[in-house]
């Protein structure tokens, strides 16, 4: 029998596929990895949940499962995202208490932070006023796993931490053109562009800057996090401020990767929004110095390459 059975929520989406290839490579010995998904319980229902614990019996959780859209998807049903991710949230964190799960690593995101604020942005801030009103139900939820870890730890003893990744991006990716991020977006842009022999249109000037994680580097992250952070305050996983890059560079990069050689126009008629989201990753480069991201560059390629191979069946 393993000695650890590491139970993956949201197993099938972008982080969950990028830990699962990662694991298959760089899993101990003593380690059994379960990835589940929305087709093997009701998260947001108690009992459904608590019959998934039982029949996997987890030693320890990686906790991605969530209830997610676009602006258009939040802006319509913040209430809903709220809700729903609440319940999901709570139940799994009950279910880890009440079956004695070791350790519970759950997966927020920067949009949790407040909306006006001042950068770069690090984990002391997140409480530091309301997040930005298109998706405050999502942003709430989320933050609400904090209080949740903090609460189970300090009143339980429960190793229940988690983690913010800046923006994500790699294979098994969301590349649909209107619910997608960035990165995924641009591909499958400039993928139907050079297709169809049209123009790769971006939406804005290009100059917005963000700091992009590749999924297989955060899969590494997260089994280091597993097996080695063990304080119940979370902890971003980014690449640095220097490694920041314009939505121009991205497109560039994506460009080049396809070979593409038709015309690149910016529709500067649609907003930039955000310019900027600079997030400090200090505090896990006072823990792993040595930690390499892959290149962008590389990440890109990679991605790009993967999309080819599996248009027909990419989420798009």
């Amino acid at each position: 029998m393993p000695g650890k059975v590491i139970l993956v929520t949201g197993g099938t989406g972008l982080v969950g596929k990028a830990i699962e290839q990662v694991s298959k490579t760089e899993s101990l010995p003593d380690e059994k990895w379960v990835f589940v998904s929305s087709a093997d319980a009701d998260l947001t229902s108690e009992e459904s949940t608590m019959a998934l614990f039982e029949k996997h019996h987890p030693t320890h959780v990686i906790h991605l499962a969530a209830m997610v859209g676009g602006l258009f998807r939040n802006l319509k049903y913040n209430l809903d995202f709220f809700r729903n991710n609440m319940k999901i949230n709570d139940n799994v964190l009950y279910c880890c208490y009440k079956t004695g799960v070791e350790k519970c690593v759950s997966c927020l995101s920067t949009c949790i932070f407040p909306d006006k604020t001042t950068y770069p942005i690090d984990e002391t801030m997140i409480h530091n006023g309301p997040p930005h009103d298109s998706n405050f139900g999502y942003s709430y939820a989320k933050r609400m796993i904090d209080v949740l870890n903090k609460g189970y730890n300090t009143q339980h003893g429960c190793k229940f931490t988690s983690v913010i990744p800046t923006n994500v991006f790699g294979p098994h990716d969301n590349f649909n053109l209107q619910d997608g991020h960035v990165i995924p977006g641009l591909i499958n842009k400039v993928y139907c562009s050079k297709k169809e022999n049209t123009p790769f249109v971006i939406w804005g000037t290009g100059s917005p800057r963000r700091q992009f994680i590749y999924s297989l580097d955060l899969a590494r992250l997260f089994l280091w996090v597993l097996r080695e952070y063990d304080e119940s305050s979370p902890i971003i996983l980014s690449v640095g401020e220097d490694d920041e890059v314009s939505i121009k560079d991205a497109a560039e990069m994506v460009v080049e990767a396809f070979e593409f050689k038709g015309e690149v126009v910016y529709d500067t008629s649609k907003s930039d929004g955000q310019f900027k989201k600079t997030a400090n990753n200090g505090k896990l480069r006072e823990r792993l110095p040595d930690f390499e991201f892959t290149s962008i560059k590389q990440a890109i390629k990679e991605t790009v390459q993967w999309f080819i191979d599996n248009y027909e069946t990419a989420r798009k």
